[in-house]
């Protein structure tokens, strides 16, 4: 039965740097957008809330929706990555909640993509495609007869 992992990611970005968190994975750092997986009781946007909560400290709602990526990782995992943007005001500090990120940096894009300590290709495509201006409303993610509530924190932008 096929069943690719659902994930959400959010780009966020302050005074023209963007937030990478870092995570050891097989020993080595690597660096990321704050992403996980979509939980049984959730939405995506809750998710993506969520994660960026747990990721980084940070207590906002991404801003527009960007677009998917369907991928394959390297050892046949199918990924389905639903990504969201996130602009704010100032560089914020950061207090990763989780334990498997071991802290976070705010860097340019120029480094970003140029890094070879991404944690996969889509690290840089989302990036890309968040520099590419095209957003969409969150909107168009809205959960049908969702049994859960939809509360999220105030946007922290």
């Amino acid at each position: 039965m096929f069943s690719p992992h659902i994930t959400v990611a959010t780009v966020v970005q302050a005074g023209g740097k963007f937030l990478v968190v870092e995570e050891r994975v097989n020993g080595k750092p690597t660096w990321n957008q704050p992403a996980g997986h979509l939980e049984a009781d959730e939405t995506l946007l809750q998710a993506a809330v969520r994660e960026l909560q747990e990721e980084t400290g940070i207590q906002a709602v991404p801003q527009a929706f960007l677009g998917l990526h369907q991928w394959i990782a390297p050892d046949d995992t199918p990924f389905i990555r639903f990504l969201f943007a996130l602009d704010l005001a100032d560089i914020c500090d950061n207090q990763p909640q989780d334990s498997d990120i071991d802290c976070c940096h705010w860097l340019s894009a120029g480094t970003i993509l140029t890094s070879a300590q991404l944690r996969s290709p889509l690290v840089a495509e989302s990036l890309r495609v968040y520099q590419q201006g095209t957003r969409y409303p969150l909107s168009l993610l809205a959960a049908f007869n969702w049994p859960f509530s939809e509360d999220a924190p105030a946007c922290g932008a």
